[in-house]
């Protein structure tokens, strides 16, 4: 009888045990389900969030925008640089722009307004601008002065040991040759009906529609 209790007692607590061992494994099971759903549900927000406009993952497509927009920015400021100013004999400003190869314009600012025009095409560009003269080069500098003039058609001496034979060849138009110190004409210039410009190897000279011819280095 004894023995029977025993082996009884004995098989209960086994059952317990391996009873305790299942409940144990299957919590372990569900603690791991638990475990992966998030992981999963973790890697499913955070690829959601990635991919949402506005996110973190899309702020690389916004900085691409703006240094897009600093990269235009940028670009005006250097198109707006490359002109320069120059203050003038008369106190006037000059706005030089360059426009292509050998190619300026030359604004005469006064007051607030544009007064005159200057632009090279292919050969130096001058004028007569009420009494001072202004030259601009073919390589956009700028020259002018005030005083020195000729008047009409004749034979005068110029700044640099030039010499300028002027005739009168139409209604506003004059011609001038620019004689070296052996008489040969070194450069010729024809005002028709505008007035124009010459750089003689650093003398600047002008010769007006109007016939009047001025020079200075």
């Amino acid at each position: 009888m004894s023995s029977s209790i025993t082996v009884r007692t004995a098989r209960r607590r086994t059952l317990r045990v391996a009873a305790a061992a299942l409940i144990a494994a299957a919590g372990l099971s569900l603690t791991a389900c638990n475990n992966d759903d998030t992981s999963s549900k973790s890697a499913d927000r955070t690829t959601t969030a990635a991919s949402e406009p506005g996110s973190t993952g899309t702020s690389g497509g916004a900085q691409d925008s703006e240094t897009k927009a600093d990269s235009k920015a940028g670009a005006s400021g250097k198109a707006s640089s490359s002109a320069r100013t120059q203050t003038l004999a008369d106190g006037s400003t000059a706005k030089i722009s360059k426009l292509g190869e050998q190619r300026y314009q030359l604004k005469i600012v006064s007051k607030g307004s544009v007064v005159a025009t200057l632009e090279t095409k292919g050969h130096d560009a001058g004028l007569d601008a009420n009494g001072m003269y202004v030259v601009l080069t073919l390589g956009g500098e700028v020259h002018s002065w005030m005083g020195g003039e000729h008047q009409g058609a004749g034979t005068f001496q110029l700044a640099g040991g030039w010499t300028a034979k002027v005739t009168k060849t139409g209604d506003a138009r004059y011609r001038a040759q620019i004689l070296g110190k052996d008489g040969s004409v070194m450069a010729t210039l024809d005002a028709n009906q505008h007035d124009v410009g010459l750089d003689a190897n650093g003398v600047y000279i002008v010769l007006s529609s109007g016939g009047v011819i001025s020079s200075h280095e």
